[in-house]
């Protein structure tokens, strides 16, 4: 069971940016270290807790930075970028990586409409022609005299494209297509199930010749239980003033402990972050066994969103650990 890592560069109180964005190249380094598959970097704007928003950049900087690991975007929000401009990146990451480059892409903008707007400005794209900007974005990597334009570094050098979800429409889409399919469980837990089945009901083949589903999971690994519930508290009160419409950076887990949480503010949490998987290698191990025998995911990749960078990379530590 391939496990890799999906990375926001998340922005901690008392973090600059900078801090960050070396972390994520730290981060990458280790998870290459301790043995995972791919490390991906997620596309959000507009938000003080994430850092990720030059992802195709950031990717550049982590294939740099690494030798094996794959590296790739989780996602590309495709209705924030033309498809030529796409491609000629991809290409381009992947001629100076070759093998090595994974072009994840998404439906959804990543950001609040205003963000949305400024990315694409005025008659940009929309999410509605989404299968059509995707067949142009794939076909800029092959030579066409007929289209007229032509991304002439994509031209052979097409990383493998993945479609990216968290509802049915992503997962049949995918599945005609007979793309590889990720499926955002760590925030749409209650579609995860029908999605799947919709991919593998749908699934022709295509780029591939059987189904392959990836689950992208939130995960908190710690010693104890009590240590890792602690430290995923940040996460919790992060998403809630995201709710709120006053988004912060990453809180650190003693002032996530404290905040004076309604019952309203409770019940939220539990429902929102009850997917996820938090805990000793052992509630870790259990949990994400039970998670494979549901879905019969053929890869795992792990988000883990705490404060300290060094409770980050041991929190990779411990879970590449239940592999061995």
């Amino acid at each position: 069971m391939p496990l890799s890592v999906l990375d926001l560069s998340p922005v901690s109180e008392g973090n600059t940016v900078g801090e960050t964005l070396r972390n994520t190249l730290d981060l990458a380094r280790a998870a290459e270290r301790l043995g995972y598959h791919r490390y991906w970097l997620a596309e959000h704007h507009n938000m003080p807790g994430i850092a990720s928003s030059a992802t195709v950049v950031l990717i550049g900087h982590v294939a740099d930075a690494t030798e094996r690991i794959r590296v790739g975007s989780g996602g590309i929000m495709l209705p924030n970028h033309a498809p030529l401009v796409v491609a000629e990146q991809f290409g381009t990451l992947e001629a100076f990586h070759p093998g090595r480059i994974d072009l994840g892409i998404g439906r959804a903008p990543g950001t609040d409409q205003r963000t949305a707007l400024a990315l694409r400005g005025p008659g940009g794209l929309s999410a509605e022609n989404f299968p059509e900007h995707l067949q142009e974005l794939i076909g800029y990597f092959t030579h066409s005299e007929a289209r007229g334009v032509n991304a002439v570094v994509a031209e052979g050098n097409q990383p493998p494209v993945w479609l990216l979800g968290s509802s049915g429409f992503s997962a049949q889409l995918a599945g005609r297509l007979g793309l590889p399919f990720s499926f955002a469980h760590h925030f749409a837990a209650e579609n995860t199930l029908p999605a799947v089945q919709l991919y593998r009901e749908n699934f022709r083949p295509g780029v591939l010749d059987e189904p392959y589903v990836m689950l992208g999971v939130s995960v908190v690994a710690a010693e104890t239980d009590e240590r890792a519930q602690f430290l995923a508290g940040p996460s919790g009160l992060t998403f809630l003033s995201l709710r709120r419409g006053r988004p912060i950076a990453l809180p650190t887990p003693e002032e996530a402990a404290e905040y004076p949480y309604t019952e309203m503010d409770r019940a939220f949490l539990a429902d929102r972050f009850g997917s996820s998987i938090i805990g000793s290698p052992e509630t870790v191990h259990k949990g994400l066994e039970q998670l494979l025998a549901d879905t019969g995911a053929d890869e795992l990749m792990i988000t883990t969103m705490v404060h300290g960078h060094a409770d980050r990379v041991r929190s990779y530590e411990l879970l590449a650990g239940l592999k061995s």
